[in-house]
C-alpha cells in the first residue's frame, strides 16, 4: 500500500503475501504448503484459511485442490510465529499464549503521530496463531510505559467547558427503510456463506 498510495518504501517489512495467479508463486506456495496459511482472497475473519503447520495432511490436499482449480480466489503468506504473553483462560489459570499487537497511527497531512497503546488481539485456543475474534480470539489492554515523563506544557488544573449551542433536533428521524432491508438482506446471507468482509 506504501508503494501504491506514497510512492516509499516501508521501513517495517510486511509479511510476504503470495498471490497464486503467479504460476512461479503458486508453485512455490503449493511445494512450501506445510508452511504456509492459505486464505481466501476475499476472506475475512479467519473464515476458510489453511495453517499450513496445524493442518491435517487431507486439509493439505484440499487447500491444493483449490488453489489449482481457482488460483486467484487465494492467497498465502508464510506463518508468523507471534509472541506469547501470559492469558488468564479457562478456570483462572495464567497460560501463555500467542498476541499480535496492531499499532494506531494518525496521519494529518504533514505529520504522522502513533498513538499510545493500540490493539493487542490474543489467540485463546492454546497452541493457536488465529486470533481474530470470530475464531476465537480475544483481546487485551495494551499499556505504553516510558522511563520519564515528558510535559510539553502545563497540563490545564480546570477543563474548560464546552459552549453549549440551542438547536432544535427532531425527535426521530425516519430513514429510507428500503436501504435498512438490504442491508439485513446482505447481513444474512454472509452469515450463511459462514463469513462476510471485516
Amino acid at each position: 500500500l506504501m508503494r501504491y498510495y506514497l510512492n516509499e518504501e516501508p521501513i517495517l517489512p510486511n509479511v510476504d503475501t503470495y498471490d497464486l495467479s503467479d504460476p512461479d508463486q503458486r508453485e512455490h506456495v503449493i511445494h512450501n504448503i506445510e508452511s504456509m496459511v492459505v486464505k481466501p482472497a476475499g476472506g475475512s475473519g479467519g473464515y476458510g484459511l489453511v495453517m499450513g503447520p496445524s493442518a491435517t495432511e487431507k486439509e493439505l490436499v484440499g487447500a491444493i485442490a483449490a488453489i489449482k482449480e481457482d488460483p486467484r480466489a487465494w492467497i498465502a503468506q508464510p506463518v508468523v510465529r507471534f509472541s506469547t504473553y501470559p492469558t488468564v483462560v479457562e478456570d483462572g489459570v495464567i497460560k501463555p499464549r500467542h498476541v499480535d499487537l496492531r499499532p494506531f497511527a494518525v496521519n494529518d497531512g504533514t505529520n504522522v503521530y502513533v498513538l499510545p497503546g493500540g490493539l493487542s488481539r490474543v489467540a485463546l485456543p492454546e497452541g493457536s496463531l488465529v486470533v481474530n475474534s470470530s475464531q476465537g480470539g480475544g483481546s487485551k489492554d495494551t499499556w505504553v510505559l516510558e522511563d520519564t515523563q515528558t510535559v510539553d506544557r502545563p497540563v490545564p488544573r480546570e477543563v474548560p467547558r464546552a459552549a453549549m449551542v440551542d438547536m432544535d433536533i427532531p425527535d426521530r428521524v425516519d430513514a429510507p427503510v428500503a436501504h435498512d432491508e438490504r442491508m439485513l438482506q446482505q447481513e444474512r446471507q454472509q452469515q450463511q456463506q459462514g463469513g462476510g468482509p471485516c
